[in-house]
């Protein structure tokens, strides 16, 4: 018997490492493909019309229970309530997955935070990624939530794709598009300071094309500037392009030593993922549970970037690099069995949900096997 899951989104590569990797091993869970945001069936799912009280009504009977992960931020609280009413009035369960403590791309917590509430409160099951998470919605909302690793996102022939040894160390900063939770001036102050006394290192700082041009909503004047003569000066390597595809990301990590994320605020890391699949080191703030996700090397996000830990943590990864070794990495054997472990525990959720009689039977249900204990964050997510 299958369980068809209205999964919020259904496409997204975290959605989709949720199952089990074929031919190897079936999977009870059908999720619905992502319906399209526009009248066009070529239109984006985002914003996600499953979460509209009318895509419910309409499409009950074609689902046994939702799953939402990301694009809530999208939908009021308020409209939230109604979703979860709709939810309701046709016995369907909610399973929400709780990716992000404070959403990135704000810089005011406090829309999340009401959105957030609103989900965890009525959740029949939720989910999370690392204990320190679980933790935090224990304390918030009186929630348990059951703990489940970050599935690869990376496909199979990149986390099988040998390293190639290179005579220079190379440290990348990628400054995105600038999302609200994004710094990256005083670490790339802070490198520059340090490289000289790191043999062979060189500094790769990435930028879109919206922050770094003229004229483009995203544009910073001030950052592009002050990239633009450090890279005219030699003292850094600066790459201005659009967004990469998957491939050409995969290739940009895979190339690299080390990549630093520049976060100010976060919670867990799809990226820290991909550079755990690849075998390259991440260098991560001590905000959030990036430490609980996969084994990186920590910095404190509040220090002084240049005599603190964040140096210290690059200049192991150096040390480690100069002994010819690399970051730890994932097989893809420990890959695919993870996925048919996170497969089974979600249909167990599902399963659960669905039984589940009333909010009051709600329970925490851990996974520790498939849990990643590494160095507790510090949580910078209030």
């Amino acid at each position: 018997m299958s369980l068809a899951v209205a999964s919020v989104p259904s496409g997204h590569v975290y959605v989709r490492h949720l199952s089990p990797v074929a031919p190897s091993g079936g999977s009870a869970v059908v999720r619905l493909p992502d319906p399209p945001s526009g009248s066009s069936p070529d239109s984006p799912w985002w914003p996600p019309r499953m979460l509209t009280p009318e895509w419910i009504h309409e499409h009950f009977d074609e689902f046994d229970v939702m799953h939402v992960h990301f694009g809530f931020d999208a939908v009021s609280p308020d409209q939230l309530e109604a979703v979860v009413a709709a939810l309701r009035a046709h016995d369907k369960p909610l399973v929400l997955t709780v990716h992000d403590l404070r959403n990135p791309h704000h810089e005011d917590p406090r829309t999340h935070a009401a959105q957030l509430g609103v989900l965890v409160a009525e959740a029949d099951e939720i989910i999370t990624l690392t204990q320190g998470a679980a933790a935090t919605i224990l304390r918030r909302w009186g929630r348990a939530a059951t703990v489940l690793a970050h599935p690869h996102v990376v496909p199979d022939e990149w986390i099988e794709r040998p390293r190639t040894a290179r005579s220079t160390f190379v440290v990348g900063v990628h400054a995105k598009s600038l999302r609200a939770n994004m710094d990256p001036v005083p670490l790339v102050d802070a490198l520059l300071d340090a490289l000289p006394s790191l043999p062979g290192a060189v500094l790769r700082v990435d930028a879109h094309t919206d922050v770094m041009t003229p004229g483009f909503p995203r544009h910073d004047e001030a950052l592009s500037t002050r990239l633009q003569s450090l890279a005219d000066a030699g003292r850094l390597e600066l790459a201005v392009h659009d967004f990469f595809t998957d491939d050409e990301l995969f290739s940009y990590l895979h190339g690299l030593d080390v990549s630093v994320l520049a976060y100010r605020f976060g919670t867990h890391s799809g990226w820290l993922e991909a550079c755990h699949d690849l075998g390259t080191w991440v260098v991560a703030p001590d905000c959030g549970f990036y430490a609980e996700q996969r084994p990186v090397l920590s910095y404190a996000a509040s220090g002084d970037l240049r005599t603190g830990t964040f140096v210290e943590a690059v200049r192991h990864a150096h040390t480690r690099w100069l002994a010819g070794e690399v970051a730890p990495r994932a097989t893809l054997g420990e890959r695919h069995t993870e996925r048919a472990g996170l497969a089974r525990a979600h249909e167990e959720i599902y399963a659960r949900a669905i039984t589940r009689a009333t909010p009051g039977a709600r329970d925490v249900v851990m996974s520790p096997a498939l849990t990643h204990p590494g160095m507790r964050g510090l949580a910078c997510t209030s």
